[in-house]
Formats: structure tokens, C-alpha cells, sequence
């Protein structure tokens, strides 16, 4: 598989490109029309209970849409259901529940739900994925936008002291830092990681570590990326970084130095990780049994490291007097 969502492809320059097509569906109060993001798809209305959040903690992407939904207080009104980490080229499994079933779709495979809405679907069968309950059926796996609607579309079933993870007055500058975080850091990773060539994989490497020495410096004299209180570009950020050391240092080559050694980063990170809804959500032995195992064609003994020490993810960070 390409990568962890079964969405990469090799470009004839030997670079890693992602396949950003996704179901284009949204979930939005009233069906509204949404102000952001595509319309393409279908409008569907929020409907607490009706909707349930399939996901796995092993991958970058939908670990994103898991501590959201925390963070927001929507654990009561969508509902979550966990993947393995490890799955072969069909499909995510719920081999985590007792009987390899999710005890809520009845399914073994998140691809039954793909197929119960589009029968041929061509794509990867990729989590996080919302699907409508009382069909079965998929709804959408256009992670940015999932995570973006569960703030804006279910306003009315946050927890009356959830987080502002979309602070309007920073909504312009926000979009252009995720945007470089995601190009550069989220994705950069993977260009790294899945480079065809020698040369595809140094200029990764570069625009890798351009960005995280840009991300380094950005972090001296705030707390957060957008200032004084968590957003949404943190939880975008964070699933990259709590599996840098784990996996990207080694398994994708991105080796110029680990987390662990870049003082401000390496402090941010522990920060978030020790924020409720970031570091019970991450899983560094699925993490790694994901990659290791599931990414044969980089790892084909499927030999899973043992190290690093989690341990170190409690240590101070001392970023409070930020």
C-alpha cells in the first residue's frame, strides 16, 4: 500500500504524491450549505446518534479527527469506532473488538461501509471515515473537512468549555500555517519516506527540515502555533510529531535529527501530549506496528523496533511560563 491510508502513488519524477480526492460529503446543521470547504458531495444534517466516527489511532490522519472530537466534548453525540493498526491491501479491520466485528455497523471491514454507499468504489478504503448508522453507508473520509465541520456544524453539542479551535480573527493567518504544515511536515514525511529516487527524496528531505526549523523557531516566544491557546493547527502538528521519533526518523529516512533534539519542538510536543485529549489518544505500539508492518515494501522483515521509551512523552516541558 502507498501509505497509511492507502492513497499514495509515485509520480515519474520519483516523488510522493497524495491523492487528495475524497468523498466530498458534508455533515452540517440543517444541511446548510456550508461558508468553507466543497460542495460538491451531498449535504447531510447533524443528528446526534445518527453518525458514527470509524477511525484508528495508528494513522496521522484520522488520529486528527479522534482527539477532536474529545477536545470539542462530542463523544456523546458521535459515536467512534477503532480500527487496528494493521490491516492487508483491501481494507481497515476492527480486529480490536472481540469477535474482529465493529459492535455497532456489525462489520469486519471498513470497506463493507465504502461499498454499502458505491458498490465499485475505486479508492482506497481510508479512516477517518464518518458512517450513517442506520444505512451502513459512508458518508465522507475528507479528513480536513471532518474535523473542521465537528467545530463549526456541531456547535450546539460542544461541551460549554470546549477549546476555540478556529479563532475567527485568525482565521486567515491559520489557513496559511496549516497549509505550509501540511505540505511541508504532514505530507513532507511521506515525500521522504516514499521518495522513488535519490534525488526526489533529498529535495524532501530539504523542504523537510526547512519547515521544521521554521516550525522551531515560530515556537520560541509563543505556546501554541497560533498564540496563547490550542487551535486546530496544534492537532494538525501533533499527530506528525508524536510518531517522528517512533517511526518517520528511521522508517522514512528523516534522519537529520530526531524530535527529542530540537529543544522548542520537542517541549511543544510533550505539552500538547500531556493536554487532556492528546496523549490518551496516541498509541505508540499501534503506531508502529502500522508502519513497520503494513509498509512492507520499506520494511519487508516487518521487524518492529522496540525503542523509543515512551516514558519520555511525561517528562517537564516547562512551556507554561508561555
Amino acid at each position: 500500500m502507498g501509505d497509511d491510508s492507502g492513497t499514495g502513488r509515485y509520480l515519474t519524477a520519483g516523488e510522493f504524491d497524495r491523492d487528495m480526492n475524497y468523498i466530498p460529503d458534508r455533515i452540517t446543521k440543517d444541511a446548510r450549505r456550508p461558508e468553507h470547504g466543497p460542495v460538491e458531495g451531498e449535504l447531510w444534517p447533524v443528528e446526534p446518534g445518527r453518525y458514527r466516527l470509524v477511525a484508528a489511532k495508528a494513522c496521522p490522519w484520522a488520529n486528527r479527527s479522534i482527539i477532536v472530537r474529545q477536545l470539542l466534548g462530542l463523544e456523546d453525540v458521535i459515536s467512534l469506532g477503532l480500527c487496528g493498526p494493521t490491516h492487508d491491501e483491501r481494507s481497515w479491520t476492527f480486529d480490536l473488538d472481540a469477535d474482529g466485528r465493529d459492535p455497532v455497523l456489525g462489520i469486519e471491514r471498513l470497506q463493507q461501509a465504502y461499498f454499502a454507499r458505491y458498490p465499485d468504489y475505486p479508492r482506497g478504503i481510508t479512516v477517518p471515515a464518518v458512517v450513517d448508522v442506520p444505512t451502513g453507508a459512508v458518508v465522507t473520509n475528507d479528513f480536513p473537512w471532518i474535523t473542521h465541520d465537528f467545530f463549526f456544524e456541531w456547535r450546539d453539542h460542544h461541551r460549554p468549555d470546549a477549546p476555540d479551535l478556529w479563532p475567527d480573527d485568525l482565521r486567515e493567518e491559520m489557513d496559511q500555517v496549516m497549509e505550509r504544515v501540511f505540505t511541508e511536515v504532514n505530507n513532507g514525511v511521506y515525500r521522504c519516506g516514499f521518495a522513488g529516487d535519490q534525488d526526489a527524496y533529498e529535495r524532501a528531505y530539504d523542504r523537510l527540515w526547512t519547515a521544521m526549523d521554521w516550525l522551531e523557531e515560530r515556537l520560541a516566544d509563543r505556546r501554541y502555533l497560533m498564540g496563547d491557546a490550542i487551535t486546530e493547527a496544534d492537532v494538525r502538528l501533533f499527530t506528525t510529531l508524536a510518531r517522528f521519533d517512533a517511526v518517520y526518523h528511521g522508517h522514512f529516512k528523516c534522519n537529520r535529527n530526531k524530535l527529542s533534539e530540537m529543544p522548542v519542538l520537542w517541549a511543544y510536543a510533550r505539552d500538547l501530549f500531556q493536554t487532556p485529549g492528546f496523549g490518551e489518544n496516541t498509541d505508540f505500539d499501534q503506531i508502529k506496528a502500522h508502519y513497520y508492518v503494513v509498509q512492507d515494501d520499506i520494511n519487508p522483515s516487518k521487524v518492529i523496533p522496540k525503542g523509543p521509551d515512551p516514558d519520555v512523552w511525561l517528562t517537564p516541558h516547562g512551556r507554561e511560563s508561555l
